[in-house]
């Protein structure tokens, strides 16, 4: 199965590091994150797990929830932990989901067969609180991922559901947006009172509505 953009994304019941969860009633009102790494024990996807414990806090506050994904057993996630907090000085207090069936991986298209037949990518998605996917990125074995674009998509994806904007090539939280087009010129001033600039007539910018 292949997720894209606007499905929804299928609920699952799964054991993790913190009890067994149903993955509907864990994100709530909240948004997701929900990726996966090829294995236990391995040294790239420890940085990124101890990455992303460490934005624990900058997740929290953008009402975002995170787990994580392998088909490795629950006990190895356990022992793993360890690992992460003691080298990557975090405390990973987020789930971890031992998907020993595949479930879940063959639910969200994780596992590329012509990458490995028996471990998933590199695959994250972001969920809405509607549970519907808003972005997929995903990365080969040997490359970790960048947390800090996964931040600054959330702070995209939230603000660009809000109001009728788009960010543009690099932007980041605090700096002017685009205007889109559904909004006729003569609407911007009642819409956005910060002021705009007209680029061009299918380029218009605004501060950050919301800052």
């Amino acid at each position: 199965m292949s997720l894209r953009l606007g499905d929804t994304a299928p609920n699952f019941k799964a054991k993790t590091t913190i009890g067994e969860i149903d993955f509907y009633e864990y994100l709530g009102d909240s948004w997701g994150v929900l990726f996966s790494h090829p294995a236990d024990f391995t040294p790239v996807c420890t940085t990124e797990l101890g990455k992303t414990a460490l934005l624990n806090g900058e997740f929290a506050k953008r009402n975002v929830k995170v787990l994580a994904l392998s088909v490795d057993p629950l006990d190895k996630h356990l022992s793993w932990i360890g690992d992460i907090n003691e080298t990557q000085h975090c405390d990973v207090t987020f789930p971890i989901i031992a998907d020993e069936d595949k479930t879940v991986a063959n639910l969200y298209g994780m596992i590329h067969p012509n990458a490995s037949e028996t471990f998933t990518v590199r695959s994250l998605f972001i969920i809405g609180p509607d549970k519907k996917v808003k972005l997929t990125i995903t990365y080969p074995a040997s490359t970790g991922r960048n947390f800090n674009e996964v931040l600054r998509v959330i702070d995209s994806l939230q603000l660009t559901a809000k109001y009728s904007v788009a960010t543009p090539a690099d932007w980041k939280d605090g700096e002017d947006v685009i205007v889109t087009a559904a909004v006729p010129t003569a609407e911007i001033p009642e819409r956005f009172p910060k002021g705009h600039k007209i680029i061009k007539p299918y380029l218009r910018t605004t501060p950050q509505p919301n800052k």
